[in-house]
């Protein structure tokens, strides 16, 4: 079953989940008649379902069906994205409410066409997927990145300054489309442009293989990098998690 709101980018989301659980113990990409869920035991932040309609009732419908997975699989902290097509962080929400569940917070699904080359920078770095999540919370020292491993056909990238990784990310290809995920900056390291090369370095490999569209799902904070790049707003995620 296809979402009744379908989000740009929403195939390669879900196609990445699919490469991530075949890394991942336990885990699993379970479709179901009102959502599609990625449940990954020893993974938290990749715990989600995405409701086929951002109606009351569907969202109801798939709190429903996807509870007794996560509940089943011992995974206590997920959330439920209902799609929207509001592209902005403050317009309403779709749905007021979903008995047992509190609004959590929000994503921009952003969309950017690739047309041309992207500069390129020699502090960028691909290594593993570990090592990149890594950067996104605390600098790594270079020396201690291990090589890629093409682990699940995900690409992971670093952004290395004065020895120390120190901004990393994801990406996963899939048809003409680009997914860019867990783009983060250790906290000490933002606002100095090394997420703004790290980004430019992904795009151009994609564009490089043959993408032609690149897409994201954003936080408040990563939307002024994001538009200064090319993407724009296309649609957003609004999330609930179980109380």
């Amino acid at each position: 079953m296809k979402l009744a709101l379908p989000l740009a980018g929403q195939d390669t989301l879900i196609a990445s989940w699919r490469a991530l659980a075949t890394i991942s113990p336990g885990a699993q990409v379970h479709e179901g008649h009102a959502a599609v869920a990625a449940i990954f035991p020893l993974w938290v932040p990749l715990n989600n379902a995405i409701a086929y309609d951002a109606g009351p009732d569907s969202a109801r419908l798939a709190a429903d069906e996807v509870t007794p997975l996560f509940d089943d699989a011992r995974v206590a902290t997920w959330a439920l994205w209902l799609s929207s097509s509001a592209n902005s962080f403050d317009a309403p929400d779709s749905v007021g409410s979903i008995d047992g569940f509190t609004r959590d917070t929000t994503t921009l699904v952003m969309h950017c066409a690739l047309s041309a080359a992207r500069p390129r920078s020699s502090a960028v770095e691909r290594t593993t997927i570990e090592a990149a999540g890594r950067a996104t919370d605390e600098v790594v020292p270079a020396n201690e990145l291990p090589p890629p491993d093409g682990a699940g056909g995900v690409d992971a990238w670093v952004a290395v300054v004065g020895g120390y990784a120190v901004a990393g990310a994801w990406s996963y290809l899939h048809g003409s489309d680009c997914g860019i995920y867990a783009v983060g900056t250790a906290v000490d390291w933002r606002r100095r442009g090394a997420a703004t090369a790290l980004m430019h370095n992904v795009l151009a490999d994609a564009y490089e293989r043959g993408a032609q569209s690149a897409t994201l799902q954003s936080t408040r904070m990563g939307e002024p990098l994001y538009t200064s790049l090319g993407f724009r707003a296309v649609g957003r995620y609004e999330e609930w998690v179980p109380l």
